[in-house]
C-alpha cells in the first residue's frame, strides 16, 4: 500500500436510504468494529473517517434523493461507499458507482451487482425462495398461497419462487397476488389468499407490508403455518411486531453456532444480536482487508483491493461461511449464508 490520502485520512462514505432511528450510530459503530478487527488504521498509517449521508429512498421516497446522497458523498472524496440497503435503491446506485468509478458495498439483492457495485447478501432474492419452497415441501405443505410486494424486490422474489417450484414440482402455488409494499391494511388480500384453502401462507417482500399481513392473518383467525423471506428481520428492530409474527418461519443470516459471531458477541453483544449489526461488522472487515490489499488508497485501488480479499471467515451465516470477492465475483458470502429461524415468544429461534 502506497501512502494514504491527504493528511493521513481515508474517507469512507455511508449512504442510508431510509431513516435511521439513532442517526446511524449502531451501523457505523459496527463498521468501526470490523475495521478495528483488521487493524487497518495502523497497517495503513492513516485514519479511516466515516462520512454519512441520509437519503429518503424508494419505495417510500424518491430516486432523486438517493442520487443526491451519492453525489454528496462522492464530492467529499470518499474511496468507497457502504450502502444503500434496499434493492430498489441499489439499482440506482449501481449505475452511479460504475459512472463515478467508486466501489460500493450494498446489502440489497444480486440484481444490484455491477463493475463497481459489490454485494453483501443480507438475504437473497434468488436463493431465499428456493430455501423456503424446500422447507414448506419438507413440512408436507403441498398447496401454498403467496402474497408479494408490488415492487422490484417482491416481483423478483416471486419470479425466483416460480423457478424453485419448476425445478422440483413442489409446492404448488394455489394463489398469488401483489400487495402494496407500504400497505397498512391487508386483511382483504389475506382473506382472498386464504379462500384458496392453502396448506400454508407465504409472504415475500421488503418487510413493511409483513406487518399488515400479520394483522390480516390475526383478523382472519388463520391458525395455519406462515412463512416469509428475510423481511421478518424487521422483528429485531420492531419489538411490537414480534407477537404478530409468532411461529412464522423466515430466512435470516445469523446462526447461533457461528464462531466468528460468537467472537463478535464478546466485543459487542448488541452487534452480534442482529443481522444488521453482524453485517456492519463483516463489511467493515471487508473494507479493511481491501484497503490493506490495495496498491493505493484511491477508489480504483480499493476496487482492486476488494477483489483480492479471499476466504475471510464470516460472522453471518452458518459455521464455515466465508467472504471474499474476485474478478466478475462481487458477491461477498460463500457457503450456507442463509439460516431458517422463527419468532417464538418474542425471540428469534434457529430451526433446522
Amino acid at each position: 500500500m502506497r501512502e494514504a490520502g491527504a493528511a493521513g485520512v481515508v474517507r469512507v462514505g455511508v449512504l442510508y436510504d431510509y431513516a435511521q432511528g439513532d442517526g446511524g450510530k449502531y451501523f457505523e459503530d459496527g463498521l468501526r468494529l470490523g475495521l478495528a478487527e483488521v487493524g487497518v488504521d495502523a497497517r495503513l498509517g492513516a485514519e479511516i473517517v466515516l462520512a454519512a449521508r441520509q437519503a429518503d429512498g424508494l419505495p417510500g421516497g424518491s430516486a432523486e434523493s438517493v442520487i443526491e446522497g451519492f453525489s454528496a458523498l462522492a464530492d467529499q472524496g470518499v474511496v468507497a461507499i457502504v450502502g444503500p440497503s434496499i434493492s430498489d435503491n441499489g439499482l440506482i446506485v449501481r449505475r452511479l458507482a460504475d459512472d463515478a468509478r467508486i466501489p460500493c458495498i450494498n446489502t440489497g439483492g444480486a440484481i444490484t451487482r455491477g463493475e463497481y457495485m459489490f454485494h453483501y447478501q443480507v438475504g437473497s432474492l434468488e436463493e431465499e425462495p428456493a430455501l423456503l419452497a424446500g422447507y414448506l415441501s419438507s413440512e408436507g405443505h403441498r398447496l401454498i398461497a403467496v402474497l408479494h410486494d408490488d415492487s422490484p424486490v417482491g416481483k423478483n422474489y416471486a419470479i425466483w419462487l416460480d423457478r424453485a417450484v419448476a425445478a422440483t414440482g413442489e409446492p404448488c402455488v394455489a394463489y398469488r397476488a401483489p400487495v402494496c409494499p407500504l400497505a397498512g391494511d391487508l386483511r382483504p388480500a389475506v382473506e382472498q389468499a386464504l379462500a384458496a384453502e392453502p396448506d400454508a401462507l407465504l409472504y415475500l417482500g421488503l418487510g413493511v407490508a409483513a406487518r399488515a399481513v400479520a394483522l390480516g392473518v390475526t383478523a382472519c383467525g388463520w391458525s395455519g403455518p406462515v412463512a416469509a423471506n428475510s423481511a421478518l428481520m424487521f422483528g429485531y428492530s420492531r419489538r411490537d411486531w414480534r407477537a404478530g409474527f409468532e411461529d412464522w418461519v423466515y430466512v435470516d443470516t445469523v446462526s447461533d453456532a457461528n464462531p466468528v459471531r460468537a467472537g463478535l458477541s464478546e466485543r459487542s453483544a448488541a452487534h452480534a444480536a442482529s443481522p444488521i449489526g453482524v453485517a456492519a461488522f463483516d463489511i467493515g472487515r471487508l473494507l479493511g482487508q481491501g484497503l490493506v490489499l490495495a496498491d493505493d488508497a484511491t477508489p480504483t485501488g480499493l476496487h482492486e483491493g476488494l477483489e483480492r480479499v479471499k476466504r475471510l471467515p464470516s460472522a453471518s451465516g452458518k459455521a464455515g461461511t466465508i467472504m471474499g470477492f474476485g474478478q466478475w465475483d462481487h458477491a461477498a458470502l460463500k457457503g450456507e449464508a442463509l439460516v431458517l429461524r422463527a419468532w417464538r415468544g418474542g425471540r428469534s429461534v434457529e430451526i433446522g
